[in-house]
């Protein structure tokens, strides 16, 4: 006789991190791996306000942008997913309380000058910089936030695309 089935609830994986460290990339091969849906949240961003994200930006100032960025991402509804997010989405609190609430949160953790060397001009990816702010001191500003907000910490130094992936499908488990 078979046993009967248990109900498996099933989880979304949320990536972080900072710009350029590759959690589109991560969460495309990731999401092929598990059988999940693949969502970026910059792309829902850009289709719910029908504007790219640097327009965005202009548009509402780098405070204005985070608030949206927070609304979208707080309003996200999806289950077996993998949720690749903004640098920025750190900043707001009430969507990483539920992005934490709906699934499990990684940060992919780059080392500041292995992020410099992957991006080219910051404005054109929409990341947000306030006046007069480095990379260095984003990096050194958000670094602590993404570290309060993981539920598992990824170390990419070094590593090819397909072992962050195996890593990471590892420690979800």
């Amino acid at each position: 006789m078979p046993s009967p089935r248990k109900e498996i609830q099933m989880k979304n994986i949320v990536l972080i991190g900072m710009p350029g460290v590759g959690k589109s990339t991560v969460g495309v091969v990731l999401a092929k791996r598990l059988g999940y849906r693949f969502v970026d949240s910059d792309l829902v961003i850009q289709d719910r306000y029908g504007k790219l994200l640097h327009e965005l930006i202009e548009e509402n100032g780098v405070e204005g942008f985070w608030k949206i960025e927070n609304d979208v991402n707080a309003s996200l509804v999806m289950d077996k997913s993998i949720i690749a997010t903004g640098g920025s989405a750190v900043y707001g609190e009430e969507a990483m309380k539920h992005l934490r609430e709906i699934g499990t949160v990684v940060y992919l953790k780059l080392p500041l000058q292995e992020i410099a060397d992957r991006l080219g001009d910051l404005n054109a990816r929409g990341v947000t910089l306030r006046e007069g702010q480095t990379l260095e001191s984003l990096y050194e500003e958000r670094v602590p936030l993404y570290e309060k907000y993981a539920h598992v910490i990824v170390d990419c130094h070094g590593k090819q695309l397909r072992e962050v992936v195996a890593l990471a499908a590892e420690l979800v488990k």
